[in-house]
């Protein structure tokens, strides 16, 4: 077993103005590709090249609460925090935020895919080690 991650990877979004809705704020399925996108790149990050090459992510769940809207031109930073590793899934807790105010939390849930069969793959335990440290 793995104990959560302490330290969050974050990464800034200039609010662009196809990302506005009818209602003059951000849409609701732009925080979300937010989210992927964070997912993504946190995976990018720290895997070897091997397993980013070889396995595929995909959202099973989200969990989103709106707290302000987003609006053109802002410039938002996605805060994501892996919290638990299980098999071949995944469990996030994301924050989205302006100037230190929250604009939407996130949690969400991902399943790890061999990119080959499509099949979720549990990840080895030395790559598992990557992302979160031991528990002592």
């Amino acid at each position: 077993m793995f104990a959560q991650a302490t330290q969050y990877f974050v990464y800034h979004v200039d609010v662009a103005d196809a990302d506005i809705d009818a209602m003059g704020h951000v849409n609701n399925a732009v925080y979300l590709s937010w989210v992927q996108t964070a997912v993504l790149r946190h995976w990018r990050r720290f895997a070897p090249k091997e397993a980013i090459s070889t396995r595929l992510w995909v959202a099973l769940a989200h969990d989103i609460r709106y707290r302000r809207p987003a609006l053109a031109h802002d410039r938002v930073a996605v805060r994501l925090l892996l919290e638990k590793l299980d098999g071949a899934k995944a469990f996030y807790r994301t924050t989205i935020e302006r100037g230190g105010e929250t604009l939407a939390e996130v949690k969400s849930c991902w399943c790890c895919l061999d990119a080959a069969t499509r099949r979720p793959v549990r990840l080895a335990r030395d790559i598992v080690a990557r992302f979160l440290p031991p528990e002592s």
